[in-house]
């Protein structure tokens, strides 16, 4: 006959808070995702949105560094004036800075752009202007990341991971999201992760530095095993993981991905498939090889491709500086325009061009004792910059909202990010404020609790 055993007092509570301990850990497992038997949303599964959409895919041609809207898209004549009576503005005291650019109206429209944009002039009747941006930082770092992120400092998934989340993947062959940039730094991978999204939503990274497309993307194939042994070891990884229907599953199909986009990837980085007139149509260099790469994938199905186009920090010296990273993707610009547009695919692709934030009116010198115009720049400005779209579903041949007279404010129709956000998941056929996912105890979305649609800029 088996002892009766009496528990102790200590040992009844200890049970207790054992048994606590578990039932709050699985609530916390089932709140952050972590153990997620949800296998349609751990997956590139082409998913429909809340309504019609009018794009189908984004290309997002992110200009880090903040371009001078000054020197570009927002003219200032009443700049010059004031320049003429020396006058100094804020904290620092710094002269207005005219721009030492010419502007021009081009096509029907009758758009003003800068002089060092000619070719992107000529297309100009695709573009919607914004000229009324905001943002909540004037770091770099910091309102990069709110750009893609919609959260300065906190770990939140990309808008790339948003929409592939809702939308899956047209090519199971590809990832949903895949960000080309040259030599990006580590810490920028931060402004394309998936954050508590399943990892299967993380933009894969391209560096586009090197010229030959087998060496733009590290890692993809593998030296030492076959593809018949690569393919045995996920079929042993799936057996394992039948019994835990986790994370594991997301991880899993990222290896399943990687393996078919062994072939498939190279190919359509392989700008050597494309024809003369095409390549002669984008130009040379980094930028355009770029560019000419996002319309090949936007062609294979990827949801959403993001491109680092240049780099716009230009603190001194703007009328030396700011001409060459203008060259450098002009032609490519309305390359990808004209493009797009003659294979029928600009009607539902939505483009999207601009920074962080952009730059002040008023002139920044290299040091507190220069006193030559010439030598200034510009520093960052947060509170009325300028972005442009074009595409499905925009209005072409547009200006939107307007800064005061000297550019310090927008003042008309202003478009916080997060309405840029709203704006760009409305074409893609989603309500903002739906597009969610449960984690730590409540609901998330890319527009965290603000954002609206700006009809302004959307067709009828």
């Amino acid at each position: 006959m088996a002892e009766e055993r009496t528990l102790t007092r200590r040992e009844i509570f200890s049970c207790c808070a054992t048994g606590m301990a578990g039932l709050a850990f699985a609530d916390l497992v089932a709140r952050t995702g972590i153990l997620s038997a949800d296998t349609e949303r751990n997956s590139l599964a082409p998913r429909k949105p809340h309504f019609a959409p009018r794009v189908k895919r984004v290309i997002n041609l992110l200009a880090p560094g903040g371009p001078s809207q000054i020197d570009t898209f927002d003219p200032k004549p009443a700049l010059r004036a004031s320049a003429e009576k020396h006058q100094k503005f804020g904290e620092t005291q710094n002269p207005a800075l005219p721009s030492p650019f010419r502007f021009r109206k081009y096509g029907e429209s009758g758009i003003e752009i800068s002089e060092l944009f000619p070719a992107l002039g000529r297309v100009a009747d695709d573009l919607c202007v914004i000229r009324s941006m905001t943002t909540d930082s004037n770091n770099h770092d910091q309102a990069r990341m709110f750009m893609n992120c919609g959260d300065s400092f906190q770990a939140r998934p990309s808008m790339g991971s948003w929409v592939t989340y809702g939308l899956g993947s047209e090519n199971q062959n590809f990832p949903g999201f895949i960000v080309l940039a040259p030599n990006a730094r580590p810490s920028d991978g931060t402004n394309w992760r998936s954050a508590f999204l399943p990892g299967i939503y993380q933009g894969t990274y391209v560096n586009t530095a090197p010229s030959e497309s087998g060496t733009l993307i590290d890692n993809l194939r593998n030296e030492q095993v076959s593809s018949r042994d690569q393919a045995a070891q996920l079929q042993l990884l799936k057996k394992l993981d039948q019994g835990h229907r986790t994370e594991l599953d997301a991880r899993l199909q990222s290896f399943e991905l990687a393996f078919r986009m062994q072939a498939e990837a190279l190919d359509a980085l392989d700008l050597r498939q494309e024809p003369q007139h095409i390549l002669d149509l984008y130009g040379p260099g980094v930028q355009a090889r770029q560019f000419l790469m996002a319309r090949r994938l936007a062609e294979r199905g990827v949801r959403f491709v993001q491109v680092w186009a240049g780099q716009w920090d230009h603190h001194q010296s703007i009328h030396q500086t700011l001409p060459p990273a203008c060259r450098e993707q002009d032609q490519a610009l309305a390359a990808l325009l004209i493009d797009l547009k003659q294979r029928g695919m600009l009607d539902d692709t939505l483009v999207v061009w601009g920074g962080e934030f952009g730059r002040t009116p008023t002139g920044q010198a290299p040091n507190e004792d220069s006193v030559f115009t010439h030598t200034y720049g510009r520093d960052h400005h947060h509170t009325g910059f300028t972005m442009w779209l074009a595409g499905g579903g925009v209005k072409a041949g547009l200006t939107y909202g307007a800064t005061d007279e000297l550019g310090f404010k927008a003042v008309e129709n202003p478009v916080h990010v997060r309405d840029l956000h709203a704006t760009i998941l409305h074409l893609l056929g989603f309500d903002h404020e739906k597009l969610t996912v449960r984690y730590a105890g409540r609901d998330f979305r890319l527009t965290d609790i603000g954002g609206r649609v700006v009809s302004g800029i959307l067709q009828s």
